[in-house]
């Protein structure tokens, strides 16, 4: 980048459609850019991680008017600065891979925060689109932004859209086709250096020149090295020649002050685009965003909104999701189990045990809380899409502060009761390293919902009515569990450090169906892919420990293996069944019941009434009280394990909450049993 050249004449090769066109979308957090995605690749995508990082990594597949696209979901970023791992994934995907076309997608109703990252997207070697997104909720909100004087006072393309209705996208592909295929001139105005630094600039150019790698360009590293840049001052000290990176290095130390001079430079660039393409609201004028949060944002109504839609969700739960559980189990698995065995009625009866009794019984209770998981899934998805969790990590703040975190903790912590492999994930937008820790650490006490599921299966015919009472009780029993851990390990771990907490609160927006609804059908897909192996391996793998060696349950080795932990299930009240049930969790937490059903040989509805006559209310209620706050599934300890990278750690973890359970489930069946008797 020239910093006295505020235009850069930009030739872009014609497209030759060998290969799909190769679009990135870039973009801060919270602009709708995953909308846009999942709105244009639907079910044609990929997720993963990228290679040798733990962000995940999002591309799809699409053809519109005859052209195939490849489309690449760069991680939300504030910046192209090297200060995290998603901004460098963002900027080395752009100049390495040198994408077609890079989508920029702003939010029209923050203009000004939106458009630093265009700053920083313009002077690289690609053309930009801008997506000028959220124009619904900026005239909600009272905004007027006209995207002709944008795009003219920009000098690239800008196209208005609304992502969540669908609205402008079509035009967006047309626009992102004719940069791509050179048909529309390219011509960006860039953001300059402060008047101040120019020289500067120059100067290091030219000690640069000849020594920049490929595929960096000059001007860019430049500017780069001004602004400090870690990874490219790592770079260039290596490249350059002793003597001249010493002559650079003497040039930056005597600016010190450059990183403002930048920053200011776009800023004030930034003004200049909003000055001349936005009309704000008149002063007094109340958006709809600033009603809602009077309350959503109040420190004792948003509480209350919180537990109340807490509330809701756990509602629908039961008032929807059992009775159809309940139906899936009569209907479907209890008709295949029955089919089976008389299809296989000549057949030896280890054969016919292990498809109805192994396999069909025991994933087939599993897949039976499917509806559950649903229900919750399309909750979370819903309150994220319309911008509510932010709000709910703001008003949780204050007591995240009693146990040394702070509000950004809680929304990782939140997806804990949906599965705690991706809370564990969600800690990665913390970014204190302490905070980050304890919160990894205090995640799996949160109940995910198939330990919820073990609970709507086995509360209501222990305890009749007052079974959502006792899930109520259950949840506050974790919350007071997760509360008196978190205030001990920060005391006795971080000495009582705390967290300054700083976060964005998105606009409220109308919620995307379509986002919606693929990302309840990726998690769901997910969890029927683990039904259908993990699960099904442990279920084949529990009834033949429980057939052999005589086909007498009994003397089984799951017998014996529960018999010789049963002193210390006693404690607790808890059989060797039960014992052996709570440590099949440990691959998955719907095992429970798939190990239940295998132990007592029978489907899932007629469990529930075998339990309850089997077991006293004291027995079940220490049981679920152990079973919600156990070691973590093998997958979250997976996750613990690569977030930490730390088996010391791991193992810290899976300690603390097998004492933790153990000692809980002591004292309730015994406090149940005085209470009883």
């Amino acid at each position: 980048m020239s910093p006295s050249a505020p235009v850069r004449e930009t030739t872009v090769a014609p497209l030759v459609q060998e290969r799909p066109l190769l679009v990135a979308l870039a973009g801060q957090p919270n602009v709708g850019k995953s909308t846009l995605f999942n709105l244009l690749t639907g079910l044609h995508q990929r997720v993963g991680n990228w290679p040798g990082k733990t962000v995940e990594r999002k591309e799809g597949y699409f053809t519109f008017n005859n052209v195939s696209y490849r489309v690449v979901d760069l991680p939300g970023t504030y910046s192209l600065t090297a200060n995290s791992p998603e901004e460098l994934i963002a900027r080395e995907f752009i100049l390495r891979e040198r994408p077609d076309v890079v989508v920029a997608v702003v939010d029209a109703a923050t203009l000004e925060r939106s458009l630093y990252l265009v700053a920083e997207l313009l002077p690289l070697p690609v053309p930009v689109v801008v997506a000028l997104n959220m124009m619904d909720v900026a005239r909600q909100e009272g905004i007027r932004v006209e995207p002709e004087v944008l795009q003219a006072a920009l000098g690239v393309p800008v196209v208005p859209m609304s992502a969540t209705r669908g609205v402008g996208v079509q035009e967006l592909l047309r626009t992102v086709e004719r940069i791509a295929r050179g048909d529309t001139p390219y011509a960006p105005r860039l953001p300059q250096i402060r008047l101040d630094h120019q020289e500067v600039l120059e100067v290091i150019s030219e000690q640069v020149a000849g020594y920049v790698p490929e595929p960096y360009p000059r001007d860019w590293v430049a500017l780069k090295l001004l602004e400090g840049d870690p990874e490219v001052t790592q770079m260039m000290s290596a490249a350059l020649p002793p003597d001249r990176w010493e002559e650079v290095r003497a040039i930056l130390s005597a600016h010190d002050d450059a990183q403002v001079a930048v920053a200011s430079g776009r800023y004030e660039w930034i003004g200049r685009m909003v000055r001349a393409a936005v009309t704000r609201p008149r002063i007094g004028q109340i958006g709809l965003t600033e009603r809602l949060d009077r309350w959503a944002t109040h420190p004792l109504w948003g509480l209350v909104i919180l537990g109340g839609i807490l509330g809701a969700v756990f509602w629908l739960t039961y008032t929807v999701g059992a009775p159809i559980q309940s139906l899936l189990e009569t209907y479907l698995v209890g008709t295949l189990a029955e089919g089976a065995r008389n299809l296989l009625s000549g057949a030896p009866t280890w054969v016919s045990g292990l498809l109805a009794d192994g396999i069909i019984g025991g994933v087939g209770a599993v897949l039976t809380f499917l509806p559950i998981l649903v229900i919750f899934f399309i909750a979370m998805a819903f309150l994220e899409d319309v911008g509510y969790m932010a709000r709910a990590a703001y008003v949780i703040d204050r007591f995240m502060h009693f146990i040394g975190l702070h509000g950004k903790s809680f929304l990782p912590l939140f997806l804990g009761f949906g599965c705690n492999v991706p809370a564990i994930l969600g800690t990665r937008v913390i970014e204190s390293h302490r905070a980050r820790l304890l919160t990894i650490l205090l995640a799996p006490i949160v109940p995910c919902t198939a330990r919820m599921a073990i609970v709507v299966f086995l509360a209501p015919p222990f305890f009749g009515p007052t079974a959502p009472l006792v899930a109520w009780g259950l949840i506050l029993v974790s919350m007071g569990a997760l509360a008196l851990t978190g205030i001990a390990l920060n005391r006795l771990l971080f000495q009582g450090r705390q967290s300054a907490f700083i976060m964005e609160l998105p606009l409220y927006h109308l919620p995307n169906w379509r986002t919606i609804g693929l990302s309840v059908w990726r998690q769901s897909w997910a969890f029927v892919q683990r039904a259908g192996t993990v699960i099904l391996v442990v279920s084949v793998l529990i009834w033949a420990l429980s057939s052999l060696p005589g086909g007498e349950i009994e003397r089984s080795y799951l017998a014996q293996l529960g018999k010789s932990l049963e002193s210390a299930g006693r404690l607790m009240g808890l059989d060797w069944r039960l014992t052996v049930a709570l440590l099949s969790s440990f691959i998955a937490k719907e095992n429970s019941i798939a190990t239940l059903g295998v132990l007592f040989s029978t489907g899932e509805e007629g469990l529930a009434n075998l339990l309850a006559a089997t077991y006293s209310s004291a027995t079940a209620l220490a049981f679920l009280v152990v079973q919600i706050l156990f070691i973590p599934c093998v997958a979250t300890v997976a996750a613990i394990r690569q977030e930490t990278h730390s088996w010391r750690w791991t193992a810290f973890s899976i300690g603390l909450l097998l004492a933790i359970s153990l000692v809980a489930g002591m004292v309730t069946f015994q406090v149940a049993v005085l209470v009883g008797g």
